[in-house]
């Protein structure tokens, strides 16, 4: 770098190192040998760090090798939903990504296996270290695997050299797995510690190149060659001064930035936070993001620490790695509300906050083609006279139009069922669309579901995970008490068969096809939901007409949920004129993202098409047509509505006339 030249960071971190997929056992309590079933995670170390720190708002990268297959492609794509940056992320033409298959057998064992022979990201070199890349960091992490092998090493000696070169901080967590090093057996991927005077001679040929050093006791007993602490310490601060973060498990961590003292004890702390341990698996690298969001915003050792000890007992306290670290929304709440349940995983308005701040894709704009109509296609059938194996065939066609209007764009969707139109539901899945699919039975009151879901809901855990669950209720406050308890019963089950599967829910209330509504109705069952514990991610309401019914419906989902995803208007099969109407009422509240429409825009070409009259790509056509004309009206109602907002005369003075 040249004297007095000033590199713009436009990254706060770049991890270096593992990555894996890791396939959690669900089944907790029993030997690996016994799990029946796994979900599948992002994995390695500095891969959890990266996306850990991002959830935190850090600007954060990776730099490691993925296979070119399905799980490096995972990898990769969760990466980018979690706001990683991945253009260090190189695909492995020859190897495939590593695997690692861990359970919870008690609060003191978590046996794993690490499939990782010969695996893509221990194929990283020196050529795939970027100077320019890393020039753009204002800090470089590695982690200790990398410095197991030759070629490894040198990437990751590399990347260190280039970052001091641009002025960037270094840190390691010293991730110290002994069958990592080969020194034990593929069964020992639990094991922690193995004495080694190779690997604390390869260690200590890097420790000075770094100014933050983390480890467990066990770490730095390797790191400093010594399995009395104090005497550990002291011999990598002979080598190394950088500041060094002692991890003490429920004792908390201790830093020492400068001279180790005689005692941990006498080492800087931060506030702790007794709860269950469930889960240490990925606690670590928990801890090592909150520590890093510290540290590199400039936070002092206790705030820093205070930040590290919250992130590491989320970790513990739930399944999986990455999906157990908290985002900076759910941090502050925890520094707020403080421990409810030592069992975090159990307090539910904390799991509530975990979910709903940690949903990644942006779904700010919703133009969703609705076609998962099952009832009023089959009576479609009937007056025609034609084959009912038909309407799996006009949902493709469905599909198309769908696809046409959104081209490359974000922004759009579709509703479609699985029993009627599951080739198309197949289809789409992959595609960019957001997909909803539907579980009720259709016109059912009390509300039943599909036979799909079966009797236990256990029919979800089939759903693929971008698959949101839709629900029609056909409910009003009014209805009598045994009718409610029996629709509200059949709601909360579902939402919660819904968060075990990792599904959002989408709930449309249809209150006007039972009685009679006003401007609180729709307000007033909103409450309702949310009193008994249902938070669904989507809501689905009717096309209001008076700007007070919004109002009211908006203000509570606000109170109860600040968090939500939002809500969609539905259209009733109205004429597009009225449903122009209604975007346009619906488009003054934020909190509306857009519509979701069916028969308006399939009806006609449905009716021609199962009739015989029309060709595929006529009714293709028409609905692409109809769906584009939707599309731009709720456009230029959002358009308008934020201008009036923002205070344009001119279309102020439209908006009044």
């Amino acid at each position: 770098m040249q004297p007095g030249r000033r590199l713009v960071k436009t990254l706060d971190l770049i991890t270096i190192g593992r990555s894996s997929v890791d396939l959690y056992g669900v089944q907790i309590g029993g030997r690996l040998e016994d799990m029946a079933s796994f979900n599948k995670y992002i994995g390695g170390s500095p891969t959890n760090i990266a996306a850990g720190t991002a959830r935190l708002g850090l600007k954060s990268a990776l730099i490691t090798r993925v296979g070119d297959e399905h799980m490096g492609r995972f990898i990769r794509e969760q990466l980018e939903r979690e706001g990683v940056d991945v253009r260090g992320v190189k695909t492995d033409p020859e190897r495939l990504t590593a695997l690692v298959l861990l359970g919870i057998r008690d609060e003191h064992q978590f046996p794993l296996i690490f499939y990782r022979e010969n695996c893509a990201d221990m194929a990283l070199s020196e050529e795939d270290i970027d100077p320019a890349f890393i020039a753009e960091a204002a800090c470089v992490c590695a982690t200790g695997t990398h410095l197991s092998h030759p070629r490894t090493e040198a990437a990751v000696l590399k990347a260190l050299k280039l970052a001091r070169e641009s002025g960037a901080r270094t840190a390691l967590d010293i991730d110290y797995r002994p069958n990592l090093w080969g020194l034990a057996g593929h069964g020992a991927g639990e094991s922690r510690y193995i004495g080694s005077d190779a690997v604390t001679a390869k260690l200590q040929s890097t420790l000075h190149l770094f100014d933050l050093i983390v480890g467990t006791e066990e770490e730095f007993h390797i790191a400093g060659g010594s399995t009395d602490t104090i005497e550990a310490l002291k011999a990598v601060r002979r080598i190394s001064k950088a500041a060094l973060v002692c991890k003490r498990g429920p004792l908390g961590a201790v830093v020492f930035a400068g001279d180790i003292p005689e005692s941990l004890d006498e080492g800087q702390t931060g506030q702790g936070f007794p709860i269950e341990v469930f889960n240490v698996l990925g606690a670590g690298d928990g801890f090592m993001s909150g520590l890093l969001k510290g540290w590199l915003t400039g936070e002092d050792w206790p705030t820093s620490l205070k930040f590290a000890n919250a992130c590491g007992a989320f970790a513990v306290s739930r399944h999986g790695c990455t999906p157990a670290y908290p985002s900076w929304e759910e941090l502050q709440y925890f520094f707020r509300t403080g421990i409810r349940d030592k069992a975090l995983r159990k307090d539910e308005a904390l799991e509530q906050v975990h979910w709903s701040t940690n949903r990644k894709i942006d779904r700010s704009t919703m133009r969703v083609f609705a076609f998962d109509h099952r009832m009023q296609l089959e009576a479609m059938v009937k007056e025609t006279g034609t084959d009912p194996g038909k309407i799996g065939a006009f949902k493709q066609l469905c599909l198309k139009a769908a696809l046409d209007v959104a081209g490359e764009n974000s922004g759009y969707g579709i509703l479609c069922d699985g029993r009627l139109g599951r080739d198309a539901l197949y289809a789409a899945s992959g595609s960019g669309l957001w997909i909803g699919r539907p579980v009720e039975w259709p016109g059912s009151r009390p509300l039943t579901l599909e036979a799909e879901i079966g009797p236990d809901y256990g029919g979800l855990g089939e759903w693929p995970l971008e698959n949101v669950v839709k629900v029609l209720c056909f409910y009003h406050p009014d209805d009598p008490p045994e009718m409610r308890a029996e629709q509200e019963a059949t709601v909360i089950r579902l939402f919660h068969a819904a968060r075990r599967n990792r599904l959002e829910m989408l709930l449309e209330v249809i209150p006007s096809k039972v009685a009679p509504t006003d401007d609180l109705t729709a307000a007033r069952i909103i409450d309702r939901f949310y009193e008994i514990g249902v938070y669904p991610d989507w809501w689905k309401l009717e096309p209001m007409r008076t700007h007070a019914s919004w109002k009211n419906a908006c203000e509570v989902v606000s109170r109860h949920d600040p968090y939500t995803r939002g809500i969609v208007v539905l259209g009733l099969d109205a004429p597009e004129a009225e449903l122009a109407e209604s975007f346009r009422l619906a488009a003054g509240f934020d909190l509306v993202k857009g519509f979701a429409v069916g028969r308006t825009i399939f009806g006609e070409a449905a009716r021609k098409w199962l009739a015989g009259t029309i060709s595929d790509s006529e009714a293709v056509e028409d609905m692409t047509q109809r769906f584009s004309n939707l599309c731009r009206i709720w456009d230029d109602a959002r358009a308008s509505s934020t201008a009036v907002a923002q205070g344009s005369p001119a279309i102020a003075a439209t908006q009044a006339r």
